[in-house]
């Protein structure tokens, strides 16, 4: 009987370790995105790196607004041939390929598309109104961000980026850089509580001194209600035939090894 037990006990844990992860895996595949376009890939003219918004309206970001001088990169274009501007073309950012400090980040860990934005000149957010939210229920918020500065101007910089949904906001850290520096990526996450069930979610980039561009880059923006909160709690049927299978498989072994012990 002891032997018997020991099997059934390690078997018992065994199967509480696989339903662990399976909750893990079905708690991400529910955990949907209310951020359209988060990774910036989808564009008016694909494959372009530009200025963007209403001040330069030959490219739009899907599902983006702005008025400001805010650029999207494609992948290598921020410390390899720039981006076009309202200014004409090449707009890019010192690297250790062409006399900065350090080498640009110019993939981001999400990959593809990333955001640019000049924090001192014509500032103004980035934003994108956010429907589907829960009065009261709490969303997490998480992205990627880094700093750099613009090629061909010099001086210390710093820069940071203050985001808001609806009226609560937060900023993140402020960077400090030497002339002609920039900043490895770095994650942030943030919890907010809807107010109501269409939000403004913003990103506005902060840079000083005014003169020597300092710019911010932000990247895989996701916005996904926190495990816990708000809903009613009932697992969608899809949800519930996948943990059935977990425990039906986990409980399977456990006879299979019990038969085995009593032979």
């Amino acid at each position: 009987m002891s032997h018997v037990a020991k099997i059934s006990r390690k078997a018992m844990l065994g199967m509480g370790a696989a339903l662990v992860v399976l909750g893990c895996a079905v708690s991400q595949a529910n955990a949907t995105n209310l951020v359209t376009n988060g990774d910036f890939e989808s564009l008016l003219v694909a494959g372009t790196a530009s200025e963007f918004g209403s001040r330069y309206s030959s490219q739009q970001v899907t599902g983006w607004s702005t008025s400001g001088y805010n650029f999207v990169f494609t992948p290598g274009s921020a410390s390899g041939a720039g981006a076009m501007s309202e200014y004409g073309s090449g707009l890019k950012m010192w690297s250790s390929g062409n006399g900065g400090v350090s080498t640009f980040a110019s993939t981001s860990p999400s990959g593809g598309n990333f955001i640019g934005a000049d924090g001192a000149y014509f500032a103004d957010a980035i934003t994108q109104s956010v429907s589907g939210l829960t009065v009261g229920q709490t969303y997490s918020l998480s992205f990627y961000w880094a700093a750099g500065q613009q090629y061909g101007f010099s001086g210390a910089t710093t820069d940071k980026w203050t985001v808001s949904l609806g009226g609560d906001s937060f900023d993140t850290s402020t960077v400090s850089l030497a002339s002609h520096d920039n900043t490895s990526w770095m994650y942030v996450t943030h919890d907010f509580v809807a107010t109501a069930t269409t939000e403004t979610l913003s990103f506005l980039a902060t840079g000083t001194p005014t003169g020597v561009p300092p710019f911010a880059f932000l990247d895989g923006v996701s916005l996904v209600a926190a495990s816990g909160g708000g809903g009613s709690g009932v697992p969608e049927p899809a949800t519930m035939a996948l943990l059935m299978s977990g425990l039906l498989v986990g409980g399977s072994v456990l006879s299979r090894r019990r038969n085995r012990a009593a032979l």
